[in-house]
C-alpha cells in the first residue's frame, strides 16, 4: 500500500513541477510557457487553467504526504522502536584493582 501511494505521490510531484514551469512568470523570462504568441487558449484562460491545476495538484500532494506519514507510522509499530524510547545503557563499573 505504501508503494502505491508513494508512486502516486511522485507522479503528482512531477506533474506539479511541470505545471509550475509552464506558468508565465511575473518578473523575468523564467517561465517556459510564457511566450506571447497565440496558442490554443488565450493568456487569461491558460492562466486560470494552470492556476486551478496547480491548486489541485498541490492539494493532492499535501494529502498524499499525510497518507504516507500515517502509513509509515502504522507500519513501523511492530518490532521497530524509536531511539528515544530505548533507555540508555550505563557502562559497567570497572573491576576494582586487586591488592596483594
Amino acid at each position: 500500500m505504501i508503494t502505491v501511494v508513494l508512486v502516486i505521490h511522485l507522479l503528482i510531484a512531477l506533474a506539479l513541477v511541470g505545471v509550475i514551469l509552464l506558468q508565465r512568470s511575473e518578473g523575468g523570462a523564467l517561465g517556459i510557457g510564457g511566450g506571447g504568441g497565440g496558442g490554443l487558449v488565450s493568456g487569461r484562460a491558460a492562466g486560470n487553467i494552470l492556476t486551478r491545476t496547480t491548486a489541485i495538484l498541490a492539494t493532492a500532494f499535501f494529502i498524499t504526504s499525510l497518507v504516507l506519514a500515517i502509513l509509515a507510522n502504522n507500519s513501523g509499530s511492530g518490532a521497530k522502536s524509536s531511539i528515544v524510547d530505548v533507555p540508555a545503557q550505563t557502562p559497567a563499573a570497572p573491576a576494582a584493582p586487586v591488592s596483594q
